[in-house]
């Protein structure tokens, strides 16, 4: 099984982000700074682009760190990725 990593690195999240055509985006409809993900093209249209200031902004006020994964089990790249609670993430 391939490893997902942690990370709080604004930098290394969105070179892996936009590697894969990632941008920083919020769930339309959930209020005030909204729900946070990274959005592939095409865009879901839940979603809402937001600039990277804002993104981490929301991230770091949250404590949140970035799981993600580089490759999946087969060795192609992987988009997955998911914000988790900092003070409970292995970030290394």
């Amino acid at each position: 099984m391939s490893e997902a990593t942690a990370t709080t690195d604004h930098q290394a999240i969105r070179d892996w982000a936009e590697a894969r055509g990632g941008h920083p985006a919020r769930v339309r409809g959930t209020g005030g700074s909204g729900v946070l993900r990274i959005d592939f093209d095409p865009p879901e249209d839940d979603l809402e682009a937001i600039p990277w200031d804002e993104f981490f902004e929301v991230f770091d006020d949250r404590r949140l760190a970035f799981l993600h994964q580089d490759k999946t089990e087969d060795g192609a790249t992987s988009r997955f990725n998911k914000l988790v609670n900092r003070d409970t993430a292995d970030t290394g």
